[in-house]
């Protein structure tokens, strides 16, 4: 039941991720990530992670200090911590904040964007993330 929760709370935030402009899915090491251009915008465990556990890295440089002092959220690895990108994880059982996660997602797609695309997401024709 838990790995169907996670599974299904993964595959949500895979679609919204994908409804910002120029946003597709790749599967490097195992992970679902997507990406805008070349550059990646939010990763997720995929099938490098336990079943039923969630896990999403994103690059927040506005909020990550504020996303740090949350039980399940930690600096990601492999350096990126030091520029703002922050990892969560949520194990069996936990509620997981959808809204706060959307947020966090477009903040690190805002992040990572070209400019011509977050443009796009402002202004009386905004295109949004579904």
């Amino acid at each position: 039941m838990a790995e169907d929760a996670a599974k299904a709370a993964e595959q949500a935030l895979i679609a919204y991720a994908l409804g910002f402009p120029g946003g597709w899915e790749d599967h490097p090491w195992d992970h679902t990530v997507v990406k805008v251009g070349k550059k990646v915008f939010v990763f997720f465990g995929g099938a490098a992670s336990p079943p039923g556990v969630l896990s999403l890295t994103v690059k927040l440089p506005i909020s990550a200090e504020m996303a740090l002092t949350l039980p399940y959220v930690s600096k990601a690895g492999h350096g990126l911590g030091k520029s703002g990108w922050v990892h969560a994880v949520f194990q069996p059982g936990d509620a997981i904040d959808h809204q706060t996660l959307r947020g966090w997602i477009a903040q690190s797609y805002r992040a990572v964007a070209p400019k011509r695309l977050t443009k796009q997401l402002d202004g009386p024709n905004a295109v949004a993330a579904q």
